[in-house]
C-alpha cells in the first residue's frame, strides 16, 4: 500500500507543477522541440505502443520492410481480426481437453474461451522509425535476435517453466500432467496473473508491447520527477531526476529508475531489480538503460540497452516509436468481480471428495 501511495503522490503533483524556468543547457538543442519553461523538451502525453513489429526478427526477414511488403502483411493480420471476430455458433461443440491451441489467436487461449480477438488489442502496423516499417524491435545485435543465454540462464529458463515468473504470460500453462507449476498452487501463481504487475514487460524497464491488450503509456515530467504511468495493471513507474540509486540492499519489482539529461533526450538508467520480477530469466542483477527523444509533436523515439552478463552473453539494444494517442488511460480492475480462483478451489476439493468416496466405495 505504501509503494501505491507513493506512486499516486507523485502523479498529483506531477499534474499539478507548473515547471519554473531553469538554466540553459549546455548540449545542443532543437528549435522544433516543444518545452517546457525550465527549457527541457516536453515528453508529456499518452502514447500507443500496440505494434505488429515483434521484439526479435522473424527468419528470413531483413531489418526493414519495404511500403509493398508491410501493407500485404499488415492487411493479412487485418484479415485474421475480421475472421476472429466473426460470430461464434451457439450449437458448436465443445473444445478438445486442454483446448486446441492454433492459429494466431492460440496465445490467447481463444479456441478454450479465454479471448478472441475482440477483446485484443494486438496492434494494426508495423513501429516506423527513420520512416522506415522495423521488422523487430531488437537493433542490435544486427540480426534483430537476442543474444544467446548463458548456461545458466537456460537452467534459470527451464525452472520458471514449472515456477512461472512476472514475466509469464496468463495462457503460458505447463501441462500439469507432467510438471505441476505455480498455476497449479494458488500460493504460487505469478505476479502477472494475480495482476498484481503487467505481465510481458509491460511497464518496463525496458517497456515493451505486450500484443495483446491495454497498450497506452502516459508520461508526466516534473522539475524532479517523471512518471510514466502504464495502463495494463496501473503500473507507474517513478523517475527520480539527477539522483544517486538506492543502496543496493533496496530492491524494487520494477528497479530503481534515475534520470539525466544529455542535450534534448531523457535518459533512464534502472537498477536493484527483484528476482521475483525475472526480465526473460534475467537475474536481479539486470541493468537497463533507456532513452526518451521527442521526434515531432506526435511522436518519441524510445530506444534501451539491455544488460546482464549472466543472462546474456553480450549487451542487447531495440528501439521503437512511441506514437502520441488521443485515446484515454482507464482503471484497470482486473479481479474485481472475479470468482474464478474461488471456483477453481471449489471445483478442486469437490474432485478430492469424489475420488476419496469411489476409493471407499471399492
Amino acid at each position: 500500500m505504501r509503494h501505491l501511495a507513493v506512486t499516486g503522490a507523485a502523479i498529483a503533483a506531477a499534474l499539478l507543477w507548473t515547471p519554473a524556468p531553469g538554466k540553459a543547457q549546455s548540449a545542443p538543442k532543437s528549435n522544433k522541440v516543444r518545452r517546457l519553461a525550465d527549457g527541457h523538451p516536453d515528453l508529456q502525453g499518452v502514447y500507443d505502443l500496440a505494434t505488429r513489429t515483434p521484439l526479435e526478427r522473424p527468419a528470413g526477414v531483413g531489418p526493414t520492410y519495404t511500403a509493398e511488403e508491410a501493407a500485404k502483411r499488415e492487411a493479412a493480420w487485418a484479415a485474421e481480426m475480421k475472421k476472429g471476430d466473426a460470430p461464434l455458433s451457439a450449437d458448436r461443440a465443445a473444445p478438445p481437453k486442454g483446448g486446441k491451441l492454433e492459429g494466431p489467436f492460440a496465445f490467447a487461449a481463444g479456441t478454450v474461451g479465454g479471448y478472441n480477438s475482440g477483446w485484443l488489442d494486438t496492434g494494426a502496423s508495423f513501429t516506423i522509425v527513420d520512416g522506415q516499417k522495423r521488422s523487430s524491435i531488437v537493433i542490435d545485435p544486427p540480426d534483430g535476435r537476442v543474444p544467446p543465454m548463458t548456461a545458466k540462464a537456460r537452467e534459470r529458463a527451464m525452472a520458471a517453466l514449472a515456477r512461472p515468473t512476472s514475466d509469464a504470460q496468463e495462457s503460458n500453462d505447463p501441462d500439469l500432467e507432467k510438471a505441476p507449476g505455480a498455476y497449479d498452487d494458488p500460493e504460487r501463481r505469478p505476479l502477472g496473473e494475480r495482476c498484481l504487475l503487467g505481465f510481458g514487460s509491460t511497464a518496463g524497464p525496458p517497456a515493451l508491447p505486450d500484443y495483446f491488450y491495454n497498450n497506452l503509456h502516459q508520461i508526466v515530467q516534473t522539475r524532479d520527477t517523471v512518471v510514466i504511468l502504464t495502463e495494463m495493471v496501473h503500473d507507474a513507474r517513478v523517475v527520480r531526476m539527477n539522483a544517486e540509486h538506492l543502496p543496493k540492499t533496496i530492491r524494487q519489482w520494477m528497479g530503481d529508475s534515475v534520470g539525466h539529461w544529455e542535450g534534448d533526450t531523457l535518459v533512464v538508467d534502472t537498477t536493484n531489480f527483484t528476482d521475483k520480477t525475472r526480465f526473460r530469466s534475467s537475474t536481479d542483477n539486470l541493468h537497463v538503460v533507456e532513452r526518451f527523444t521527442r521526434v515531432d509533436d506526435h511522436t518519441l523515439l524510445y530506444r534501451f540497452t539491455v544488460e546482464d552478463p549472466e543472462t546474456w552473453a553480450k549487451p542487447w539494444t531495440g528501439e521503437m516509436a512511441w506514437p502520441a494517442t488521443d485515446g484515454k488511460i482507464y482503471e484497470y480492475a482486473c479481479h474485481e468481480g472475479n470468482y474464478a480462483l474461488t471456483d477453481i478451489l471449489k471445483g478442486a476439493r469437490l474432485r478430492e471428495k469424489e475420488a476419496a468416496s469411489a476409493k471407499g466405495s471399492k
